[in-house]
């Protein structure tokens, strides 16, 4: 035997010892959550408002929301006009949003402002309310309700609390909602010009510089402005084409006033070099 092993012997017993204080621990747990389970029932089936409260924010601690939820109910309806009955809304609402469902949260987010406007609780309610539709704000490729919902309930929640200390929160998740809506306007003219649609990419892309004229895509939406106006106009029937060409023209000189230093500049003086000339020779016809 070598040192500091165990006689041969005491291995089962040991092994017992661990099994038995394995089981040990499982048995606790098990008679916790059938303890748990057990006061649930009971506080459903309880003519009892006291204990049906003790039990809603016993589970409501223990980050059980989803049986919180049913007895926080309860509580509300049978007594709406207790003092209490703000809190219960509360924690319904914050049980949902704790759970991640945000559409239901922001529903009871929303009922709680307008029901208690004076309440403790009525400032971070309407935050989160808003909060909830930026979480639910898709990818910007999706349709984008939940997207402007955020923002219109994030300037007003602002509005109406101008001095709270949300407020860098708020510009931030405002900042990443424009964003959002920018890359999607973006990608939608975008999509005009691969589809060679150029005069409603045209339209397109003079809409985005005008609903973003900050945007950092604005130097690349204005170069495929001018791409736009160069295809429709050399492609143009005769009877329009002069006035397109004309267009187009503009289209190159606000390109380079706005970036005189662009990185593609050169491609924009060639459009326009075919341009000028196809003008000049368009204008000579009869």
């Amino acid at each position: 035997m070598t040192p500091g092993s165990r006689p041969p012997l005491l291995r089962p017993v040991l092994c017992a010892c661990a099994a038995g204080a394995l089981w040990l621990l499982v048995a606790v747990f098990s008679a916790g959550g059938l303890a748990s389970c057990s006061d649930f029932n009971r506080a459903l089936k309880s003519d009892s408002v006291e204990f049906k409260m003790a039990v809603a924010d016993t589970l409501f601690h223990k980050a059980k929301y989803d049986r919180a939820i049913p007895l926080l109910e309860e509580l509300i309806i049978l007594r709406r006009a207790d003092a209490d009955c703000e809190r219960w809304a509360y924690l319904r609402a914050k049980s949902y949003f704790l759970m991640k469902d945000y559409t239901m949260a922001a529903y009871y987010f929303e009922n709680f402002v307008k029901t208690f406007p004076s309440s403790r609780y009525t400032e971070e309610c309407a935050f989160l309310n808003a909060f909830c539709y930026f979480k639910n704000s898709p990818n910007y490729e999706l349709d984008q309700a939940d997207t402007r919902t955020a923002l219109n309930e994030l300037q007003l929640f602002m509005v109406r609390y101008p001095a709270t200390s949300l407020k860098d929160s708020c510009n931030s998740l405002i900042d990443q909602l424009r964003l959002k809506l920018e890359v999607k306007a973006y990608h939608g003219a975008e999509q005009y010009y691969h589809m060679r649609n150029y005069q409603g990419a045209g339209v397109a892309f003079r809409e985005f510089l005008r609903q973003y004229p900050n945007s950092r895509f604005r130097e690349d939406a204005m170069m495929r402005v001018l791409r736009a106006d160069y295809a429709l106009a050399m492609n143009s029937v005769e009877n329009r084409k002069v006035e397109r060409l004309q267009e187009a023209i503009r289209s190159y000189r606000n390109f380079a006033d706005a970036y005189p230093q662009g990185v593609e500049l050169e491609d924009a003086k060639r459009l326009h070099k075919d341009l000028t000339a196809e003008l000049e020779e368009a204008q000579q016809k009869p």
